[in-house]
């Protein structure tokens, strides 16, 4: 059982009241979910207040950066503490059932994506928060790059002219090291919920989210055309989405490329006044440039060393400490999860 602490709601969740420096519990804490408690803790915006995990290996581990920190094995025991918000840090199929969970008991909740493995479970939660009015979060931190909100910036405020095409890449030199990644039915899917997830979402983000019009894809497993009814899930996508203001987007993602490097990752923006773009830099999971252009010439706009893994945590903290009320700019993310739907519907296999 989780160590004693208050089993009564957080005055916080129950009345809505302002918080200062918000409780959380952490629910998962292997590689990703202790990355992102070092990363609260480090910049000091919340109390650790809980951490629950299966494995004794990663709850040791993490109640060494965390040591006040309440421990346990499941949510169930997580739910009886006095916490103003729960960080999901778990398996994807099992998402959607914890955050509706923890928000049933009034709790907020950031969560690792997807938040569903389809729309409709993403949804389901959205609801449940709308209902809780409680505020949720998703870990897309790419959103968080300093030459992302650039590109942004120079997007809303006409400076690119009107943007008429985006092409995105996503490829890791590397895939998953957990056995339930591979299953469609545990992960929703395979380089495109994990990786192309973050595409379409800048796309979208940086665009005030257009609907999607159409959509094109091929989809791949170790060089060959990937099926719905293959016990795997696919290594390998390209897909168009053609948006509702006449741009298209093209990405591609992948795990496993024999890329030359760890990781190529890169957002290019063309617009009718110039163009720009942000991408990683010599294979660099942490390196990153961003460059405006116009026609030939290139300037530089941010470079350098971006610790990107805990800023959208931060940024929900950060807001959690405002107020714990459903924010629904997260209804957006229905649009993404639609996207990815239509992107595994779409997939055309050859004759």
């Amino acid at each position: 059982m989780i160590d004693t602490l208050s089993p009564t709601p957080s005055p916080a969740a129950t009345a809505g009241a302002l918080l200062r420096r918000p409780r959380l519990g952490f629910l998962g804490v292997g590689w990703i979910g202790l990355n992102r408690l070092e990363a609260v803790i480090k910049a000091g915006l919340a109390e650790v207040a809980a951490i629950a995990d299966p494995s004794p290996e990663m709850t040791a581990r993490a109640i060494a950066l965390a040591p006040g920190a309440a421990t346990g094995a499941s949510l169930d025991e997580l739910l009886e503490q006095d916490l103003d918000g729960i960080v999901v840090a778990t398996p994807s199929a099992l998402h959607a059932e914890q955050a509706r969970a923890a928000l049933a008991r009034g709790i907020a909740v950031f969560c690792q994506k997807p938040l569903g493995r389809s729309e409709a479970e993403t949804q389901e939660v959205i609801w449940a928060a709308r209902r809780a009015n409680r505020r949720i979060g998703v870990d897309l931190s790419y959103r968080h790059l300093a030459g992302v909100s650039r590109i942004r910036d120079l997007i809303a405020t006409g400076e690119l002219g009107r943007v008429y095409a985006l092409e995105m890449a996503f490829h890791n030199a590397y895939g998953p090291d957990k056995e339930w990644f591979y299953r469609r039915e545990l992960s929703g899917g395979g380089c495109v919920i994990d990786l192309g997830i973050h595409l379409v979402d800048l796309a979208l983000w940086m665009l005030a989210f257009p609907a999607v019009a159409q959509v094109t894809s091929r989809l791949f497993v170790r060089g060959e055309p990937w099926l719905p009814e293959m016990n795997t899930v696919e290594d390998y996508a390209l897909a168009r989405l053609d948006l509702s203001t006449g741009a298209t987007l093209q990405l591609a993602c992948s795990w496993k490329l024999p890329a030359g490097q760890d990781a190529i990752i890169q957002a290019t923006v063309y617009g009718t006044r110039g163009g720009a773009c942000v991408h990683n830099v010599n294979g660099s999971f942490y390196e990153f440039e961003a460059c405006r252009f116009r026609g030939t010439s290139r300037e530089v706009l941010t470079t350098g060393r971006e610790e990107w893994g805990g800023a959208a945590l931060l940024d929900w903290v950060r807001k959690l400490g405002v107020s714990a009320a459903f924010d629904p700019e997260i209804e957006h993310l229905n649009s993404v999860a639609g996207a990815l739907d239509r992107i595994y519907a779409a997939n055309h296999v050859p004759d």
